[in-house]
């Protein structure tokens, strides 16, 4: 698959550089003139009044809710160059396939949901969406420093530091305004890069409604310090994982020197759908490749954690009891 935005390589350090990008982003130096720069012209994109996500415009459907929150939407016209998305990752799971992953997902959400969930929650809408990321590949060398109990002799902790190279593919960087990082965090594994397409399919053999394709609207710089943090976390989450000795640790500071950086930006498929349980309503959303991964929210039964709270109470207070009594 190949959804990147390169036209060439730094003159100093041979790092991509890609459309936009002003200066390498490995080295800092300057780019030359080496093509047409992105989309300079202005782009008309729909902006929800609610959450902030920005969807294509289509004349044909004017300005509808969005599609993430059902709040108000606007035409919006974007002046700076915008990010093109190189591919969309197709839908595998259908309008039925949605609806009944939700059904199951209601019926399994525990003792503490009411038990008529899933009999009495109403679908209100079920709108197919392509939510917008970058995937990056990196690699880089980390120095990093940290307190560990390994070697702490008599004291708690004892200072430890190395350095590691460190090699990355297919991280992904949420570009998403209409999906919040838990519910991305929930969805991101269900994805497969393989078979991208360069257009969205709004049939595809599958019963889809129009799909609302998110767009990306940050600039070109803000893009860049989006990418570079996510290279830091994940530097820092291996380096967690499999540089600082002992069991346990603390104060990690890692600090990281960029040798390689290829970005794509892609688009990835979700069933965002609105229930409604006793005149209340609730988001939940489906993978678009994975009926089984589900995020939302959903009400609580309150009358079961009080009960479960007085129990416990009780069980606290009998117990007393036997202590005094004992005593």
């Amino acid at each position: 698959m190949s959804a990147t935005q390169r036209i060439g390589s730094c003159e100093r350090c041979e790092s991509p550089l890609e459309r936009g990008d002003l200066r390498c982003a490995i080295c800092g130096k300057t780019t030359p003139d080496l093509g047409p720069a992105l989309e300079a012209a202005r782009v008309q994109v729909l902006r929800c009044e609610g959450c902030g996500a920005a969807v294509k415009y289509d004349p044909a459907v004017g300005a509808p809710a969005c599609a993430f929150c059902a709040s108000v939407t606007h035409l919006e016209e974007l002046i700076d160059p915008v990010e093109q998305t190189g591919a969309f990752a197709p839908f595998t799971v259908t309008r039925a396939d949605a609806t009944a992953a939700l059904k199951h997902w209601l019926g399994g959400q525990g003792f503490f949901r009411p038990a008529d969930l899933a009999s009495r929650a109403s679908l209100e809408k079920l709108q197919p969406i392509l939510w917008v990321a970058w995937v990056f590949d990196a690699r880089c060398q980390v120095t990093w420093a940290a307190d560990s109990n390994r070697g702490s002799m008599r004291s708690a902790w004892a200072p430890h530091s190395g350095e590691a190279h460190l090699s990355f593919q297919d991280v992904l960087v949420s570009a998403s305004r209409g999906l919040s990082d838990d519910e991305v965090d929930a969805l991101v594994e269900s994805y497969s890069l393989e078979d991208m397409t360069t257009e969205p399919s709004a049939e595809i053999e599958l019963d889809l409604a129009r799909v609302h394709v998110e767009s990306f609207d940050v600039q070109r710089s803000a893009a860049r310090r989006r990418i570079v943090a996510g290279v830091e976390s994940a530097a820092a989450n291996s380096i967690k994982d499999s540089y600082i000795p002992g069991e346990r640790f603390r104060n990690v500071h890692t600090s990281i020197l960029l040798e390689g950086l290829e970005t794509r930006r892609l688009a990835f498929p979700a069933w965002v759908l609105a229930y409604r349980y006793k005149e209340k309503l609730y988001r939940a959303v489906i993978s678009g490749q994975d009926a089984s991964v589900v995020t939302g929210k959903a009400p609580w039964a309150t009358g079961r954690i009080l009960l479960v709270v007085l129990v416990v109470l009780a069980s606290i207070a009998l117990a007393a009891l036997v202590i005094a009594a004992s005593s």
